[in-house]
């Protein structure tokens, strides 16, 4: 206790760096790494005078926290959080402060600690300094991709208790994690909520939904989802294609994987050369030489840029 005493009394190089920025014996930070880096410092000295200065003037200057903003917080020592909870209230009001906390929930999602980050989103929640869907984003994210999918929805509930509005991207954390076992009933739940919150399903929804009738290998569900987004004006991801693509491809529907690359091209040449290079690049995996030969001499017709492993295979393909 005596050792303890002596250390807090002791006055820290962080504790008056603050001093020398505003009397401008020191040059301001001028990044967002330079603030991280010296807010680090002053967290793992335990400073945390100079760490709520830091954070205030950072966004006094325009300059917004990071995801490395608390790197000094690590699992060797989870005290710490105790004290960070203790400083974030005196921070600026608005934004800052709001800021401030959903960067240390990103970092404790980060560290695969997700009721810890639940513990700091639920006091932004309880002192009411503005938490919204983004501040709830990483421990969705983080339950979902560890399946614990129960846990995650019991966030959602907390949201709605508090009346914080769930967006799009909450629930495709949870669609795409049951896509990914292929549990399409469950997906179909999670569509069935956003339809009951007035959410319309974008992009990544509807990757999710290809991705879940492809793991359960309903490829003609899956062409039939493509289809609709595209009828909806909703631009698919290139993962969406790719999904549809290789997994045509493994099943043995090469004929129908060439079908659907010519049926889309024409449209979009990044496109195409994401496509046509993805589907060539399977057939061959599979030793279909011959749709492979056919698809890389449309690559060629439509002037599509080739990977080196192409340019070789089309080499040597004119050897045969």
């Amino acid at each position: 206790m005596f050792a303890l005493r002596k250390t807090l009394k002791q006055p820290s190089v962080f504790t008056a760096l603050h001093r020398l920025i505003a009397t401008a014996k020191l040059p301001e930070p001028s990044t967002s790494a330079a603030y991280d880096d010296l807010i680090t410092t002053a967290g793992r000295e335990r400073d945390f005078v100079t760490v709520r200065y830091l954070l205030n003037q950072r966004y006094a200057n325009g300059l917004f926290n990071t995801t490395n903003t608390f790197n000094f917080v690590s699992t060797a020592d989870l005290s710490v959080l105790d004290d960070i909870l203790k400083t974030l209230p005196d921070l600026n009001e608005g934004h800052c402060r709001k800021s401030a906390y959903d960067s240390l929930i990103a970092r404790l999602c980060k560290m695969q600690l997700a009721d810890a980050a639940l513990r700091v989103a639920e006091e932004l929640l309880r002192e009411k300094y503005g938490a919204d869907a983004c501040t709830f984003h990483p421990i969705l994210s983080l339950l979902s991709r560890n399946k614990r999918l129960d846990e995650a929805w019991r966030v959602i509930e907390i949201m709605r208790s508090k009346g914080i509005a769930r967006d799009v991207t909450c629930y495709n954390f949870l669609l795409t994690s049951y896509s990914v076992t292929g549990d399409l009933r469950s997906g179909v739940g999670v569509l069935k909520r956003m339809a009951e919150e007035g959410l319309k399903a974008d992009a990544r929804s509807y990757d999710a939904l290809v991705l879940g009738a492809c793991k359960a290998e309903k490829m003609d569900g899956a062409i039939a989802i493509l289809r609709r987004m595209l009828d909806d004006g909703v631009e698919a991801m290139h993962s969406t294609y790719a999904h549809v693509i290789g997994n045509l491809v493994r099943l043995g529907y090469c004929a129908q994987a060439v079908k659907l690359v010519m049926s889309y091209g024409g449209k979009d040449k990044k496109l195409d050369t994401h496509n046509f290079g993805l589907l060539a690049s399977r057939l061959i995996g599979v030793k279909k030489v011959d749709e492979a030969k056919y698809v890389l001499e449309e690559m060629v017709k439509r002037d599509l840029e080739m990977g080196e492993k192409l340019q070789e295979f089309c080499k040597i393909s004119k050897q045969m």
